[in-house]
């Protein structure tokens, strides 16, 4: 069950690694076309629709993901808690139980608002973007 929440949690890290790296990428390469205007010089849309099309797929892997890991975390726990004979393992567990569903809705919340929000963000980039 630890190496599980290991690997979990490596994964996490490495999707956050994926979307810091794709957003300061996006930052330099429009930091780098607000300095530089040459008419030969792409568009914010240009810029920021791959990074955008990450950041759906990597979510699209993500929910089912977090919602599999989630629920086999949670039995994992809920089983640990039903073997527990004494009133401290019991409780211990019990908390740890607690945690982890609050843990999970959390990160699904995180997750449902990250995709709502993508397209209000690519509008307030491309309203605040100078005009070519």
């Amino acid at each position: 069950m630890n190496n599980a929440k290991k690997k979990f949690m490596l994964m996490a890290a490495r999707v956050m690694t994926v979307m810091t790296v794709g957003s300061a990428s996006a930052f330099t390469a429009f930091a780098a076309k607000t300095t530089t205007a040459k008419k030969d010089d792409p568009k914010l849309d240009d810029i920021t629709s791959p990074i955008i099309d990450l950041l759906k797929n990597v979510l699209n892997v993500l929910m089912p993901l977090v919602a599999a890991v989630g629920a086999i975390f949670c039995v994992s726990l809920g089983v640990k808690y039903s073997k527990a004979e004494e009133p401290q393992e019991r409780e211990k567990a019990k908390q740890h139980l607690k945690s982890a569903i609050i843990g999970f809705v959390l990160i699904f919340v995180l997750i449902v608002m990250l995709r709502i929000a993508t397209p209000y963000f690519n509008k307030w980039m491309a309203d605040n973007s100078p005009a070519d």
